[in-house]
């Protein structure tokens, strides 16, 4: 007992070590042999069989009885029945008329059975959304975990990788009971039920992803950071940049690499990485390897899957049917969701490089269900897409007609022509009189001139998009800009009590809040 004692004491991780190594091996050796899945030769095939079993499993619910699932079913044009069936719903209206049973204790509503979690949403379209969990989307998000995992083969990564700890910087994993159910954000609460094998490659571990303070959480994790051998990485850039730079500072070293050498990967989502790649390469010492993935509140929809492009491959034979919009002006209410008569097409017939609103069906019960983003499709036969902003993040008061995917390149663009970095930025149309301005206010790494940096942002919208360039002829009179210390943006989120987790800053705001998000700002400012 002694000897066993002494040599645990001396060896307090060598059990641990042996098992990841072992499980380590057990991936690498899986990835060898299956290489890169597809899940589906044909991903239209794929998204077919996805929709039939949704409706299978479905017919007998509430909501599959209104809608006569089975009639669908039996129908030799699958699709065109469901979108003849079914109408468009935007969060609102599925709350109003079927998920508001749920909280309410009733079962077999939109989906079998009953509920446990509520996905809280991040608040940046509205601060209300509570968006049902059922176990077969967790079971379908630790599956696209599982595919994630399966096509790193394609990042020709070192074997000993697999053998390395994760660092998941989601929200806590401490939720919030709210009557018979559990809520907190998506991250939260997949990383509360996270499989068993998976546990010794998670950090920072269940207590310190329990944490419910964000900044508590941090401060925990640079202090345990250099007990850990780190791999990978994975969280929103902003939060995950100031978590390396916390580490860095709490433990006096000069880049992360000097706490976790073996750090190789870094998976990005909800935003574009590209605007925080530059400043994210300060705090390293080796080059990374970037992964973009697509983790919603309403589900696990899209991962990239190799190392040669910036898009992501919708999981397109997991639990969710896809469908899209064309992003005019004539499938838009004005409300800003979609029409009842809009065109609708699927994934088979979609078209690349058109904005399209997403719309999906979930083992969540969620059904032909406006989420919110909009996407491009990058290439039809892999179905990768690239996200191209928020239907409600997208600024057309005046006929800019401006999506984030459009001020993300000019903000690339303008940080190249001023040799600074654009880390967030937030816009809104503000009236003036009988017109109207465009008020940016962008975070940067320096100081930069603001009025040359109005002049060459105005010009570049104009450049690249001809609706901008027609409103600034006519209401749209002016462009300002204000530049200020991206920590502004951070210290607001902390305030409005967003900070951390999936919580994003908001590329467009209307006038009201962004009148409060100035007023905050001149604090700091004065």
């Amino acid at each position: 007992m002694r000897a066993n004692k002494k040599a645990a004491e001396l060896f307090p991780n060598t059990r641990e070590e042996n098992t990841m190594a072992i499980i380590g091996e057990i991936i690498k050796r899986a990835i060898d042999v299956t290489g890169y899945i597809s899940g589906h030769p044909s991903p239209a095939k794929a998204q077919q069989k996805v929709l039939r079993d949704l409706l299978e499993k479905a017919k007998y619910t509430a909501f599959g009885k209104k809608y006569r699932f089975e009639a669908i079913l039996a129908d030799t044009d699958l699709v065109k029945a469901f979108q003849q069936a079914v109408p468009i719903y935007d969060y609102d209206r599925l709350y109003a008329e079927w998920w508001h049973y749920l909280r309410e204790g009733y079962q077999n509503v939109t989906w079998p059975g009953g509920q446990r979690y509520f996905a809280l949403s991040s608040g940046t379209t509205t601060n209300s959304k509570a968006i049902p969990v059922t176990d077969d989307m967790l079971e379908a998000i630790k599956r696209s975990g599982i595919q994630q995992i399966m096509s790193l083969k394609n990042f020709h990564l070192p074997g000993d990788f697999f053998e390395k700890q994760i660092m998941m910087l989601g929200s806590s994993t401490s939720l919030t009971p709210n009557g018979e159910f559990l809520e907190g954000e998506i991250s939260g609460i997949s990383a509360a039920n996270i499989p068993l094998w998976f546990r010794q490659f998670y950090k920072p571990g269940a207590r310190i992803a329990a944490t419910p303070n964000w900044e508590d959480r941090v401060h925990k994790i640079a202090k345990y950071a250099p007990r850990w051998d780190i791999g990978s990485m994975t969280g929103i850039p902003s939060w995950s940049e100031l978590l390396l730079k916390e580490i860095i500072r709490y433990n006096g070293a000069d880049t992360i690499h000097d706490i976790w050498p073996n750090l190789l990967v870094y998976t990005s989502g909800g935003v574009a990485f590209e605007p925080y790649k530059k400043s994210f390469e300060t705090l390293t010492a080796k080059p990374l390897i970037y992964i973009d993935t697509y983790l919603a509140s309403e589900g696990y929809l899209a991962t990239q899957k190799r190392p040669d492009t910036q898009s992501m491959a919708l999981i397109v034979d997991n639990g969710v049917f896809f469908e899209f919009v064309p992003f005019t002006e004539e499938s838009m209410d004005e409300h800003g969701c979609v029409r009842q008569d809009a065109e609708v097409l699927t994934l088979e017939n979609a078209q690349p490089n058109v904005q399209y609103v997403l719309l999906i069906s979930t083992v969540a019960g969620a059904w032909r269900y406006m989420i919110g983003d909009t996407v491009m499709i990058t290439d039809t036969e892999r179905a990768e897409i690239i996200i191209t902003g928020r239907t409600k993040h997208f600024l057309n008061v005046v006929g800019e007609q401006l999506s984030v995917h459009q001020m993300n390149a000019a903000m690339k663009k303008l940080g190249e022509q001023f040799d600074a970095e654009v880390l967030e930025f937030t816009v809104a149309a503000v009236r003036t009189g009988e017109s109207y301005v465009n008020k940016w206010y962008l975070g940067t790494n320096k100081a930069i001139e603001a009025t040359a940096v109005a002049s060459f942002l105005d010009r570049e919208l104009a450049e690249n998009n001809k609706n901008y360039k027609v409103a600034r002829s006519k209401a749209l009179k002016s462009v300002e800009v204000e530049i200020v210390p991206v920590d502004h943006f951070y210290q607001w989120s902390k305030v409005t009590k967003k900070m951390g987790g999936q919580t994003k800053i908001p590329r467009v705001m209307k006038e009201e809040e962004f009148r409060e998000f100035e007023a905050f700002i001149s604090t700091l400012v004065s």
